[in-house]
């Protein structure tokens, strides 16, 4: 019956127009007895009373979970409250009024902020300076994050209104002095914000110090973000490429890094290259170390896309070439080959061993062009190596061991050096023993000739065994005497069969080769060969001896 009774009473105090009855729900709202307090806090929401939001205002602080549950359902009733509350005189309600400033991320109140922060005999200023930049971070984080569609404001609409009220600020800079206001504005700001261009454009304006200090140090994620929109647009101010080249705080050099990244886009590169000094390159107190081996890449390729001094890219090429991670080793080796002397020829040398087998096959395809002393030998020592890169990388610099350059100048080397090229062709030339297949296949005989001496030349007859045993069914008497001839390095019992049948050619000197390639054969067998050479029968698909 009592709680009744209370549910008709404040449900006559919400409708009455009397404003007494406001000063009856005040007390109420500090009853001991939640009921009662709860009722009293849902009736003054209810009425249009600023005097009754105000005191719910001053007791927030008090106020339990479930009583701000409340207030927060009525937040929009609560704005006028909130913002006399920011330029009244009184410490707790002021307090109370930025904690719900922030809990209700209420950005139209940011005027008011700043109405406080630009006071300097306000007592509040330093906390409204610290909820005017929580809050900015907040809407930063609307705006650069996925929509909650549930709010009906577009952030960026408040975000534009929110810029216009800090740029107001900024523009009077010269009376507040509130370096924290700059900040505020360059949280929110775009690179194309028209104030802000301007200030950065004119070193004479009160808040361009103050911008450029914000610039500089700042670690908030959206003065950084602004900071690098400068690098990716079209026309950064020189100012600020000077800024970023002298930031070495790690948060921000990471993320330059990734815009960077190992292939800066035009418009990056472009910028980059405006900026003649990286500071902390030269003195060293950067801990290039802690970066990835990709921030390592992405760094290599920022400082080869600068303007720095040829010395001070060298000397990074030199330092992540000999100390860096994976990919940072791998891309200064690539690099160096932008530079030449003594230095860098040195460097290539000194990392030829690198663990990396890419960091190896990048320096390999330095080697010739370097004109190092002993480059050819260290290039055929790679050609062995167990690893596929560095076997493509050393063989594409030995383009002399190819076989159509070989061929080419073949009939005029004498034996003994188309037998020590030809071993370096087969082991450089990866499409050597295709080749050689297509020459032995050729209409010309002159072609199938020079194809099987070539093939003896290279040590391929194994590998050829089949072209070769086809030609010795060739209609050219002589291309089938070479051919058995090539059968007698190396044979397996079908090349041993073809020579068996070629016993009995029409062509006295097929014969002949064919039983000296028999007996080559043999011996290299321990003589079971021998003894097939003397069973041999002719063959009835074979021609008849003339």
């Amino acid at each position: 019956m009592m709680a009744k009774g209370l549910d008709t009473t404040f449900a006559l105090l919400a409708e009455t127009a009397n404003e007494a009855a406001t000063s009856v729900l005040i007390p109420a709202l500090d009853s001991p007895h939640p009921a009662i307090h709860e009722a009293a806090l849902r009736t003054i929401l209810k009425r249009r009373s600023p005097a009754g939001r105000r005191a719910v205002v001053a007791r927030l602080d008090r106020f339990a979970e479930p009583s701000r549950r409340i207030v927060r359902d009525s937040r929009v009733r609560m704005i006028s409250a909130l913002r006399d509350a920011l330029l009244a005189n009184d410490r707790q309600s002021f307090a109370n009024a930025c904690e719900a400033v922030l809990w209700f991320r209420e950005y139209d109140l940011a005027a008011a902020l700043v109405t406080v922060a630009e006071d300097r005999t306000n007592e509040q200023v330093e906390l409204a300076i610290a909820t005017l930049l929580a809050l900015v971070e907040q809407l930063d984080e609307e705006v650069t994050g996925p929509r909650d569609y549930r709010e009906r404001r577009d952030p960026q609409l408040v975000r534009q209104h929110v810029v216009e009220t800090l740029a107001g600020s900024v523009a009077r800079y010269a009376q507040h002095q509130r370096r924290e206001l700059c900040e505020a504005l360059l949280v929110l700001a775009r690179h194309d914000t028209p104030m802000l261009l301007r200030i950065l454009n004119d070193p004479r304006d009160a808040s361009y110090l103050a911008l450029i200090d914000v610039l500089t140090h700042s670690g908030r994620s959206g003065v950084i973000r602004l900071l690098l929109s400068f690098v990716g647009a079209a026309t950064a101010p020189s100012v600020v490429l000077s800024v970023v080249s002298h930031r070495k705080d790690i948060a921000f050099v990471r993320r330059l890094l990734e815009l960077i990244s190992p292939s800066p886009s035009a418009v990056v590169a472009q910028n980059l290259k405006r900026i003649e000094s990286v500071p902390w390159l030269d003195d060293g107190t950067f801990p290039i170390d802690a970066l990835t081996g990709t921030e390592q890449a992405s760094l290599l390729a920022m400082v080869m896309a600068s303007g720095v001094k040829r010395h001070t890219a060298f000397t990074v090429v030199e330092y992540l070439l000999v100390n860096g991670h994976g990919a940072g080793r791998r891309a200064a080796a690539a690099t160096l080959a932008e530079f030449h002397g003594a230095d860098a020829n040195d460097l290539c040398l000194q990392q030829l061993d690198d663990t990396d087998p890419v960091v190896r096959a990048r320096l390999a395809e330095q080697l010739r062009a370097r004109g190092i002393r002993g480059a050819m030998a260290r290039l055929l020592q790679m050609v062995d190596s167990p690893h596929e890169v560095v076997r493509e990388a050393a063989c594409a610099q030995l383009d002399e061991f190819r076989l159509a350059r070989f061929l080419a100048a073949f009939d005029m080397l004498p034996d003994e050096v188309r037998q020590s090229t030809g071993v370096l062709v087969k082991k450089v030339d990866r499409q050597a023993i295709a080749g050689l297949a297509e020459e032995l296949a050729a209409r010309a005989r002159r072609r199938r000739l020079r194809g099987i001496a070539a093939a003896r030349a290279l040590q391929a007859t194994a590998e050829l065994e089949s072209p070769l045993i086809a030609l010795m069914e060739d209609e050219d008497h002589m291309v089938r005497t070479e051919a058995a001839r090539a059968l007698g390095d190396r044979g397996s019992s079908e090349a041993q069969g073809a020579l068996a049948n070629a016993l009995h050619d029409r062509s006295a000197t097929v014969q002949r080769v064919a039983r000296e390639s028999l007996e080559r054969l043999a011996d290299q067998a321990g003589g079971s060969s021998r003894r097939g050479v003397e069973r041999a029968e002719p063959s009835p698909s074979r021609r008849a001896s003339p």
